[in-house]
């Protein structure tokens, strides 16, 4: 059986960013709380662990200087830097917070502890669902992000001379994971998305597919709005599979937001419980060390539901589908996966179709022969 690693702390769940802010920790506790409920924790195989807070000296495997010492000081309140050059706005993706900096060097430590499990090879995977937040850039906040940690935890990784895939499959693409190794062909970046067409950060089309010797490891599938779960996982199947099983990772890092859901407040697409956990068995059936991340989803109950199955389903455990009592009574919810099926009109269907198609044909037009990958 495998050995899993659930890193969480209820100082994880503690800080507010604003009360109107959709990114909200308490989607933390629920995801523990429901596992909890169902005994995973008191399984052999299961192991968890406390998070432990970033070193500056580690967030600069990423960051700048002055953007960790401007972090710092803005989250103590004090007047020293200027909130709006370094991506902080009161009204904006980031406010400024007390306790910020705190809390995201604590969220990034986590990632960091996951990955120097995996590393030792003490676990075979890790999963941190404080973690995942992808679009920080080296001097600057951004959606919803402070300190970069799934490139934080790449750069160590590399740094013990690993060999790493890292695959997104938030609503919103990866765009500072990108960034960070646009450069670099001993990290493949994949991000499967919401068209930033139509959703933040704007960015992620096919053509962006990396610079230099690392032309061909980025991919980016853009998907249209209202993509439901079987032209997801097709396209997952069509592109990501292959890519990454040419590529022969010793570590796969991966970023399983969940603001794909059908109910997300602030996304479009149309993914249920059924095509989440598809799309994670297909990455734990790489048979590679896995570091596994949060990241987006703002249906918070939904939220916890996904990271439950995802992280049963990494542990082997079968979760019943009648939510325990301990948990149901409180949030008046009492099935664990959807039963729903999402049916789109023909012409809807047919933009999302064809949407999929031409992301998937410029991939295996322009990145497959990169990695030396023949159709058929």
């Amino acid at each position: 059986m495998r050995k899993t690693a659930f890193l969480y702390s209820q100082l994880l769940s503690q800080h507010v960013l604003s009360d109107t802010h959709p990114m909200r920790p308490i989607r933390l506790q629920h995801t523990y709380d429901l596992l909890n409920s169902y005994d995973v924790f008191n399984e052999s195989s299961v192991r968890l662990v406390h998070p432990r807070h970033a070193s500056p000296e580690e967030l600069s495997l990423i960051h700048s200087q002055d953007y960790i010492s401007a972090v710092e000081s803005l989250s103590i309140g004090t007047e020293e830097f200027d909130s709006d050059r370094y991506g902080f706005s009161a009204r904006g993706d980031n406010p400024v917070y007390r306790g910020m900096y705190e809390a995201a060097t604590l969220s990034t430590g986590s990632s960091l502890i996951a990955a120097e499990l995996i590393n030792s090879r003490n676990v075979d995977i890790a999963f941190n669902i404080s973690g995942g937040l992808h679009h920080a850039m080296r001097s600057s906040a951004s959606g919803f992000c402070i300190f970069n940690d799934p490139a934080i935890a790449i750069k160590y990784l590399i740094g013990q001379g690993k060999r790493v895939a890292y695959i997104d499959v938030d609503a919103h693409h990866g765009d500072g994971v990108q960034q960070a190794f646009y450069n670099n062909n001993n990290v493949l970046t994949i991000s499967i998305h919401e068209s930033g067409q139509y959703l933040f950060p704007g960015t992620g089309f096919s053509n962006e597919t990396g610079a230099n010797n690392a032309d061909g490891y980025s991919i980016n599938l853009p998907l249209f709005p209202y993509t439901t779960d079987d032209i997801y996982v097709w396209a997952f199947e069509q592109t990501v599979i292959p890519i990454v099983q040419a590529f022969k990772p010793d570590v796969i890092v991966a970023q399983l937001g969940i603001d794909t859901y059908y109910s997300d407040p602030l996304t479009h697409l149309h993914i249920t419980s059924s095509g989440y956990e598809r799309i994670v068995q297909h990455i734990i059936e790489f048979d590679v060390p896995l570091l596994a991340l949060g990241g987006g989803g703002y249906d918070v109950l939904a939220v916890a539901r996904c990271w439950s199955l995802a992280f049963a389903k990494m542990s082997g455990i079968h979760l019943p589908n009648k939510i325990p009592k301990s948990f149901s009574k409180n949030h008046n919810l009492n099935v664990l996966r959807d039963t729903i099926e999402i049916d789109l009109p023909d012409d809807m269907r047919e933009m999302v179709n064809g949407t999929a198609e031409k992301s998937i044909e410029y991939i295996k037009q322009n990145c497959f022969p990169t990695h030396k990958i023949r159709e058929g």
